[in-house]
């Protein structure tokens, strides 16, 4: 299968005035073929966006190199931005422009212009679904109706490649779906690569012919979703919200030696929010079992005996948050 992007041992260190230094993202290597979709996926700070910002040219990496359809993003960045369009994360529109002048404004900068570009502008306002709103006011539309408009404004090159940076932050549930089935209608019927970064689990599960696993900078993980979860084999996982009390190590022993079932309990303390305390995560408790409702009457009477108050139970089968909960020992979004 075709490579359409490719790194190579691509990093970034910032530096500070002090002298120390952060590695924000430590030799990623990717591959990423064409006409798929391939997800980022890692919780908020753990280094998509610088990522996806040095492949896109926006960020010079401190080392390494990202070549787009056989071009050097570091050598020849203009052959290489040709191929791609970038919807960034936060919104890139001018408010005071309509839809359709934000349109026009941005295929100029793209060097279109006339029949062409008024076409192709038009094109884009009925996929989107806003050719009956291009002429309001951007900033009259909603979080989600923006999204739609800076997605657009990505495709109006017709690239070959499109990264989309967290392109459902804040947004409604309905335009949430109907991102998600632009993102999808991309890849079939258009076969156009998608490199999408997203802390969501459930988006990366839905989209993703394969997906990359991101923490602290690095891939821990790489893959179709089957490939993925086989990391984790046939465990169920057991997801207990519980109370304020202490769970000690020796109550955790105690889970792994009577439930024999259980191949090994995470902990969760509870994190507080806001500087007052007023608010805080519940701490959870988390069994991985290969027989997982079997194994669930028994942990509850450990902890009830314990005196350890159980708000809620879910039992989840294998799927990327246990991937990424083997690997680091912690949920995706903590």
């Amino acid at each position: 299968m075709q490579a359409m992007v490719q790194t190579q041992n691509l990093r970034k260190t910032y530096k500070h005035a002090d002298g120390t230094s952060i590695e924000a993202v430590k030799g990623v290597d990717l591959e990423i073929h064409q006409g798929e979709i391939f997800s980022l996926l890692g919780p908020n700070g753990a280094g998509k966006t610088t990522t996806i910002s040095m492949i896109s040219g926006l960020l010079t990496p401190t080392t390494g190199d990202a070549v787009i359809g056989g071009y050097s993003i570091t050598k020849q960045p203009l052959e290489a931005k040709r191929l791609m369009g970038f919807v960034p994360q936060e919104i890139a529109l001018y408010p005071e422009l309509s839809a359709r002048q934000n349109l026009l404004f941005f295929g100029k900068m793209y060097a279109m212009g006339g029949k062409a570009l008024n076409q192709r502008v038009d094109e884009l306002l009925e996929f989107i679904d806003l050719a009956d709103r291009q002429n309001n006011r951007i900033d009259t539309f909603s979080g989600g109706m923006k999204r739609r408009v800076n997605i657009a404004v990505g495709l109006l090159h017709r690239p070959q490649l499109i990264y989309m940076d967290e392109p459902t932050v804040g947004i409604d549930p309905q335009s949430r779906r109907r991102i998600l089935d632009t993102v999808k209608q991309l890849r079939d019927e258009y076969g156009m690569t998608v490199l999408y970064t997203t802390h969501l689990m459930e988006e990366a599960q839905e989209l993703s012919d394969r997906v990359g696993i991101m923490d602290h900078g690095a891939i821990i993980a790489m893959g179709t979703q089957g490939e993925l979860t086989q990391q984790v084999g046939e465990e169920d996982r057991l997801e207990f919200t519980i109370g304020a009390q202490t769970v000690t190590d020796e109550l955790i022993e105690r889970i792994q030696n009577k439930a024999t079932a259980v191949t090994r309990v995470l902990y969760n303390p509870p994190e507080q929010l806001s500087e007052e305390g007023s608010e805080s995560t519940p701490a959870r408790l988390i069994a991985f079992a290969k027989r997982g409702r079997t194994a669930l009457p028994l942990i509850i009477q450990i902890l009830d005996a314990a005196g350890i108050e159980i708000q809620s139970v879910a039992v989840r089968e294998p799927d990327l948050e246990a991937v990424f909960l083997a690997l680091t020992g912690r949920a995706l979004r903590d």
